[in-house]
């Protein structure tokens, strides 16, 4: 990787598509960046990530998992540079925090 594609947003300017892992369940992911309008007057924008997960032969997706909110901001535009900013190293973790949320809430 170099300079330019380490974050979110340089990845997917760099390479044209997002970025893909193998999370810890065995599953194929990629990310997509969402944002959505808010209730709150003060930060009445807020986003968060969804990695769809990809059959294993990448025919198609299969489920997702999702983050909670990261950012909260008074424009959609904020909120998204805010997940553009994001480390790939950080997204990997997050998109791991993600999978065990998942897999506790169906055991649980």
């Amino acid at each position: 990787m170099s300079q330019e594609d380490t974050t979110l947003g340089g990845y997917f300017s760099v390479h044209d598509r997002p970025p893909a892992w193998e999370g810890s369940d065995g599953h194929p992911y990629t990310v997509s960046l969402e944002a959505e309008k808010t209730a709150d007057l003060s930060a009445p924008w807020e986003g968060y990530l969804v990695f769809p997960r990809w059959a294993q032969n990448g025919v198609g997706v299969v489920g997702h998992v999702e983050t909670p909110t990261i950012a909260r901001d008074r424009t959609e535009d904020a909120v998204l540079a805010t997940l553009r900013d994001l480390d790939l190293h950080e997204v990997k973790e997050l998109l791991e925090r993600a999978i065990r949320v998942s897999e506790e809430s169906r055991i649980g």
